[in-house]
């Protein structure tokens, strides 16, 4: 059973037809009770960074990542596991990731300017060996965002895509595991991310 986190700033709907067309029960809550009993938890999230912080049940984010169940936060929600953004002001994160936040500053060294938002299909580059990444193949998957994630340690980059920055697109650590870009807007590859994650979470479910 997934639970989709509801804090207001997260496209639920889209999310939510994805796991059904795995055939993935779900729920979508903002009770904590609720969300401890899931077997692992989906955080979504379209929006500022600074906003989100400001509503979303860290405690409880905090809480579930602690016992060892899965968690996969989905595009600001992958943002949000790291320390900090620099969106509207330097703010901390969730701090469950190491790494920061930070804007495409819109023009390379040499002085080009490039376009922000980030918004497309760009190919991912498999990186670290990943349960999430088992049996798949690099292709393309779609993005839409401003502001981008600086890992501070390699093993937690699973995969990257280049946009004038090294975009880091799949991380992961223990249980904690996030994807930057659209899965359920992704086509094939974002769909069987999807469906490793949910084979994932029953792995994890049967030695507990």
């Amino acid at each position: 059973m997934i639970g989709i986190v509801d804090y207001g700033m997260g496209n639920l709907f889209s999310v939510s037809k994805a796991l059904e067309r795995l055939n993935a029960e779900y729920f979508i809550s903002g009770n904590k009770e609720e969300l401890m009993s899931a077997d692992a938890l989906l955080l979504p999230g379209v929006g500022s960074f600074r906003d989100a912080m400001k509503v979303l049940q860290v405690d409880t984010i905090k809480e579930f990542a602690a016992s060892g169940k899965p968690l996969l936060g989905i595009c600001l929600g992958m943002q949000l596991l790291f320390e900090d953004s620099d969106e509207n002001g330097l703010t901390k994160g969730l701090g469950l990731l190491p790494g920061k936040v930070r804007r495409f500053p819109g023009k390379t060294a040499v002085g080009e300017t490039y376009k922000v938002p980030h918004m497309g299909w760009n190919k991912l580059e498999f990186v670290n060996e990943s349960p999430l990444l088992k049996g798949l193949e690099e292709d393309y998957v779609y993005f839409v965002h401003s502001y981008y994630v600086s890992v501070e340690n390699s093993e937690v980059l699973l995969a990257k895509a280049d946009y004038h920055e090294e975009v880091s697109a799949v991380v992961g650590k223990d249980n904690i595991f996030g994807m930057q870009f659209h899965p359920e807007k992704s086509s094939k590859l974002g769909m069987a991310l999807l469906n490793n994650f949910l084979k994932l979470v029953e792995e994890r479910k049967a030695v507990r």
